[in-house]
């Protein structure tokens, strides 16, 4: 069986779990947190990240959450989530790309280590200007998935792909961080609330953080 060296709070994680759930691959969850990698971590990668997938029964390791799912969905055929045409493909992968970097970097890079990392790990309160600001620049983010779920039946086109696991994961996260205000944007919550209600996303639905409670809302699948 995989194992998935991971973290609850890291969408990169979660993207992931949410790829192993559409295909219905049995995986067993190995927690590692960001701020203590173990040797165990950094012998299946020398980053110290996470994610990492593991098959010890093959001495098999891979890591970056990008890689991992596109190596299954090559290797899984069931429930294709990067398929259609190379165009189509090429648009799934910017979309994947803006998520992974634009968002989480804009988004939930300050969240996490203003509400985590500060009172996990540095028993600091939050930077309030800091929350401010990424709240700010998550209302951009969402007026582009607004426009893109106006625009078609699922962010990247007609179909649901690994884009718009990408985005949910990541969505998911600041949700449950509290950086999100839905208020004003219809098409991303109808649209989110469609993929959460996925039973892929039940088991981080019901999943919560030690510490960190998250917002009333973040486990209802139609809000």
């Amino acid at each position: 069986m995989w194992q998935l060296h991971q973290f609850p709070l890291c969408p990169f994680s979660r993207k992931v779990r949410l790829v192993l759930g559409e295909k219905s691959i049995a995986y067993e969850l190995v927690r590692q947190a960001p701020w203590e990698a173990s040797d165990e971590l950094i012998a299946l990668n020398a980053a110290g990240r996470v994610p990492v997938l593991h098959d010890p029964a093959r001495d098999l390791a891979i890591s970056d959450s990008r890689a991992i799912c596109e190596y299954l969905d090559e290797t899984v055929e069931r429930s294709p989530l990067l398929g259609g045409t190379a165009i189509y493909r090429a648009e799934i992968r910017r979309l994947i790309a803006l998520m992974d970097e634009n968002f989480f970097g804009d988004v939930i890079a300050p969240l996490f280590h203003e509400k985590v990392h500060k009172r996990l790990v540095l028993r600091q309160p939050p930077d309030g200007r800091v929350l401010r600001e990424a709240m700010k620049l998550a209302h951009g983010h969402l007026d582009y998935i607004d426009w893109l779920v106006d625009t078609r039946s699922w962010i990247a086109g007609s179909t649901m792909s690994l884009a718009d696991l990408a985005a949910a994961a990541q969505l998911s996260v600041a949700d449950y961080l509290g950086g999100i205000d839905w208020s004003g944007h219809e098409q991303t919550r109808g649209w989110y609330s469609v993929v959460k209600s996925r039973p892929s996303f039940r088991p981080l639905l019901g999943e919560k953080m030690e510490g960190i409670q998250p917002p009333s809302h973040y486990a209802l699948v139609d809000v």
